[in-house]
Parts: C-alpha cells; structure tokens; sequence
C-alpha cells in the first residue's frame, strides 16, 4: 500500500490543467530603452497578480517594480532606462494619476506634480530623461495634452470634447504626434503633430475629401536624432497598411507590401529598415523591410500568432509568441527563449480548427477547439470576443482550454466588426450595434448543429466585455437559441452604461449608433440587452467588477433587477475590481464559478 493511500493520511487533490494554465508564470514581450538596451520592463504574474518587473540585461538581476492589491500592468521604461513609470488608479477604475520610481529600486512618486487624476490618454518619454507629454481625458474636460517638465508647471499644450491621444515624440524632442477624432468619427483617427509650444507643424487627415471612412494611426518617429520621418498606419486600400510620412516636407512613402491581411510595423533601431507584423485569418507572420532596397524578407517564427514584437539594437528580433495549442514565450530569432520564468509548466491545449461560414454579410471565420477524439453532438460553448474591435487567433487561450478540459467544444466567431478582415468587416456594425454581430453568431450556430458537432439541447452563449454584452442581447433576441447565458462585464443597459462610462467611450458609441441615447433613442433600445430581457428563457450567469468604468455596475444591476422582478433564473457575482482582475485566484476562482453553473443547467453537462 503507497503512503498516500494508508488509513489516516491524505494527500491534496491534484491540481487540474486548467487551473495550473491560469497559475503558470506568464510574462509580456519585454520592453527596454532605447539609449539603456540592457535595461527593460516586462509584466508578469509570478507572484500570484500581474505586476511590473525591472530586469537588467547586463547582470541578469529582475525586481518585482509594483505591488498592488488589484495588480498593475500599464507602465513605461524611460528611454535613457532610469526611471519606471506606470499607471496608478483606485481598485481598477482606470482613473488615477501617473506615477515614477528609480530603475533599481527606490520609493515611487507623483511623476507629474499639477496633474489632477484623469483617464489615460497616452504618455511619450523624452531622451533627457525629465520631459514628458502627458494626455488625459475627464467627463468634464474631454480630452486634454500637457508638456511637462521637471521642476516646472505642465503647460497644456491641447484640449478639445472629442476623445485624442498621445501618439509619439521624436527622437529630439521638437515633434509631437497626436491622433484625434475632433471630426467625431471615434473609430477613424485622423493626426496633428505639435511643437512643444502646442503651434501645429502638420495635420493629416483620411477622412476628409471622401466618401469612405478612413483612419490613420502613430506606429512612431524614426530613431534618428533630427529625423522628422514618422511611421504611420492608414486604410486607404480596405486594410491597415504602413507608410512613412516625412512631417518636415510632406513627402509620404506608401510602401505597398502586397500582403493580404492587416499590416502594422515598427521602427529598427538604426532607422534603416522596419519590422512587419503581418496578420492574416487569425495567424500571424513577422519581416524585415530594408527602406533602401524595399526589399522584404520572411523571419522565420513558428505557425500561429505573435502578440508582440520588437527588434534589438543587435539586429535581432523577439517575439511573444504562443498557437492555441501551445502556450506563449519570449522568443528570439538569435534562438532560444528569452524569458522563461520559474514555476509549474503550463500544459499545452488543443489545437484550433478553422471554419468559414457563409452568413448574411460575408463568408465568416470560426475557431473550433474540442476534446480530443471527440464526436458530436457536444455540448458546445461560443465564446465571444470582446472589442468589438479585436479578433479571436490561433493563440493560446486559458479560458478556452479551460471548457475543452471539461468536454466542451468551443467555438469562437470573428464577426462582423472584427479586425483582421479588412476595414469593410470592422466598419460593417454601425446603427445596427449588436444585431449584425449576433447574425453571424446564428450563422456558424446553424452550421455547428447543422454539422453535428453542437448538441442543440446544450448551448453555452458566453464573453467578456464586448462579447457579454452579445451574450446578453443575444439570450434576449435569440432565446430559443441558447441553453444558458454567461456574460462577464457586460454592457446590459446601453443607455445607462452610455452616461456611466468613461469618456472616450461615450465618443465610441455616437460613433457607432450615430449619436446619443437622447438623438437616436430607438437604435439604443433595439442594441440594448434590456429592451429584451422579459423575453430570456435561458439561466442567465453575470459577474461584474464594483469599479469598472468601461461597462458600470449600476447598469448591470439595472438589468438583474429585471430578472429578479419575473422570477428568472440567474446568478451574479460581483468583485472588488475594474474591467476584469489581474489577480490568479480570483480568475481561477471566476472560471471555477461559471463552469459549474454551466454543469448546473446543462442537461448531462
């Protein structure tokens, strides 16, 4: 007889693969200075919540930067790598104020003295070490730039209603870039760059002189001490492409890669050539691209998705790298992994299978994971992404793996307002916010019983963020669809959420319905989970963070009131955070909650 197994002594319950994915050391593509290479700045979850760590190259030394109850990912190394400079706000809120402390260590301090608390809206570092542009946003002031330097007043240098946002400041520190929707179009930026006194230098805008809605974005200035070359994305051919526009002449250089997906890029450090990231049918690809020669060259990094990539001043290039199957590292291509932080392994998962649809606006793309070896009919979970800007990839993905452990199949649907497939998919969910997303989810629902993968009987309607918010139109529109309803920080009454939640949100949703819930009233009830909660059948989940300022509580409970006053069955768990927790235990325990109200109300489940 083993020692476990004798009368009187026991042993801990092994600990499931799901939960050791969520508890497994996982760290960001590591940041570093540029005039400091040795010096960088990652995030990591080693000590059971996401924190900052300080890692010096040169002596291998890593130091935990922050300490928070609720954890700490928003932060920036310093370009001469002396200070630390991350964001600090109240429980999750995501309104505070910026703060700094020494690279190795040492007491942290406001980093912009005069600066009351705000929103984020951007933040760009100067060489010297003691400039900053610092943007904010307020309810009161919408959106809001100062120039701040050390042992001086900041000096607004920017305000207007519209949602904007800190781009990039050149290497000299005479440039700033600025990307605004002062036209009101929140989805479509056009850009200013600025002196430091705040006079504009040059301005350019896409959506201007068309009929098409176009957006510009900063991907940042050349490396090079007086260069005025800025690398900047645009969608002037259906896709994000990079071109380099010089703000001193004019002079834009597209470059025209004739790659079929969405292309972003950065800058390598000599200036001489450009990173490409690649991104197509929710797999990625990275190349170098020598500006002088345009020639372009394929880096070679394994089938699946980088979330991150930055190249070293050595020429080389490291990349987050990870597939559904496999979890993610810090690659390079000078070989090896570049961090691989101690604890347990992460077990792998399965991997992806892709399915395109045909739906009402378009052939649509859906990830399917299963146990394997399995056959259907299965009980089935659409996990929907949230955004609705974003798209689900072949990357790994805790909480997916997580259902496939428990027999799941999982499905998720890149519709109609995901990236990735060109600008005409993304664009394509105006006014009809919400519906037009859950037409393509019926879609690739009909294909997935249709086909004999989904049981009908046992369907799970889930996401977070974005994706709750379908989830809970979608139980309400959809109701004979949908075995059970889970939605995690959703939007469930739109017009309350609209004047509760954070500013630059507020300008996205005019952008998207066309207006306010006082101008167009009837497209916010039609999109409003709560127009339709009198029609749910299924048991409805909802978890929320007390202090989320992207979907508020206050909504939420207006929606669960409503379930309360029928009878209806339904759960909600609140905790003390913002958008989501940066915290282990409680995602493991959040998981651990949504799965057994899954196997609660599932027949056979």
């Amino acid at each position: 007889m083993s020692e476990s197994n004798r009368p009187g002594t026991h042993s801990a319950p092994a600990t499931p693969d799901w939960e050791k994915r969520f508890r497994a050391p996982r760290v960001s593509l590591p940041d570093w200075a540029e005039d400091a290479p040795h010096r960088s700045l990652f995030v990591s979850n080693a000590t059971g919540t996401y924190e900052l760590y300080a890692w010096d190259r040169a002596s291998g030394e890593q130091r935990q930067a922050t300490d928070r109850p609720n954890g700490t990912t928003d932060g920036v190394l310093s370009p001469d790598g002396t200070w630390i400079w991350w964001f600090d706000d109240k429980d999750g809120d995501e309104f505070g104020i910026w703060r700094r402390q020494p690279f190795a260590g040492g007491a942290a301090e406001p980093a912009v003295p005069g600066l009351a608390p705000s929103y984020p809206a951007g933040l760009a570092l100067a060489r010297d070490g003691r400039t900053a542009v610092v943007g904010r946003s307020t309810d009161e002031d919408g959106t809001t730039i100062h120039l701040a330097r050390e042992g001086e007043a900041p000096a607004e240098i920017y305000r207007h209603r519209e949602s904007a946002g800190v781009g990039d400041l050149s290497h000299d520190g005479t440039l700033i870039a600025v990307e605004h929707t002062e036209h009101g179009d929140a989805m479509h930026a056009a850009l200013r760059v600025l002196r430091p006194d705040g006079t504009t230098v040059a301005e350019l805008d896409d959506t201007k002189g068309g009929t098409q809605e176009l957006g510009l974005e900063v991907l940042g200035f050349a490396p090079v001490e007086g260069d005025a070359r800025l690398l900047i994305g645009h969608q002037r051919r259906g896709r994000w492409e990079p071109l380099v526009w010089d703000v001193a002449t004019g002079e834009q250089t597209d470059l025209d890669l004739e790659l079929p997906g969405d292309v972003s890029a950065e800058w390598y450090p000599d200036g001489s050539a450009l990173l490409i990231a690649h991104g197509f049918e929710a797999r990625s690809e990275l190349f170098r691209f020598d500006l002088a020669t345009r020639e372009l060259t394929r880096i070679s990094t394994p089938p699946g998705t980088v979330s991150g990539a930055t190249a070293r001043p050595d020429g080389s290039v490291e990349y987050l790298w990870s597939s559904a199957e496999e979890p993610p590292a810090v690659r390079s291509t000078s070989g090896g992994v570049v961090l691989d932080p101690p604890g347990i392994v992460c077990p792998p998962s399965v991997p992806v299978e892709d399915v395109w649809v045909e739906g009402p606006g378009g052939r649509i793309h859906a990830l399917i994971q299963k146990p394997a070896g399995a056959t259907g009919p299965l009980p089935t979970v659409f996990d929907l992404h949230g955004g609705p800007t974003w798209h689900d990839s072949d990357s790994f993905a805790a909480g997916p793996a997580a259902w496939v452990d428990q027999g799941y199949a999982v499905i998720r649907v890149n519709y109609r307002g995901s990236t990735g497939y060109g600008r005409a998919w993304t664009d394509a969910l105006k006014h009809r916010v919400g519906l037009i997303e859950l037409e393509d989810v019926a879609a690739v629902r009909e294909w997935a019983v249709s086909s004999g993968l989904a049981d009908p009987s046992r369907l799970v309607l889930t996401g977070g963020s974005w994706g709750g918010y379908l989830t809970l139109l979608g139980i309400g529109t959809q109701p004979d669809a949908w075995t059970v309803g889970i939605a995690v920080v959703p939007v469930a009454d739109y017009v309350t959420a609209y004047h509760d939640e954070m500013e630059a949100l507020k300008a996205m949703d005019r952008t998207l319905l066309g207006g306010t819930p006082e101008e167009v009233p009837e497209r916010f009830a039609a999109s409003s989970p709560l127009t339709y909660v009198d029609q749910v059948k299924a048991p409805v989940y909802i978890s929320a963070g007390v202090n989320d300022p992207r979907c508020p509580i206050r909504q939420i409970d207006n929606y669960v009131k409503r379930l309360e006053a029928r009878g209806a069955v339904h759960e909600v768990y609140r905790y003390d955070a913002g958008h989501g927790s940066l915290v282990v235990d409680e995602r493991i325990k959040q998981v651990r909650l949504e799965m057994d109200f899954a196997a609660r109300h599932l027949p056979g489940a």
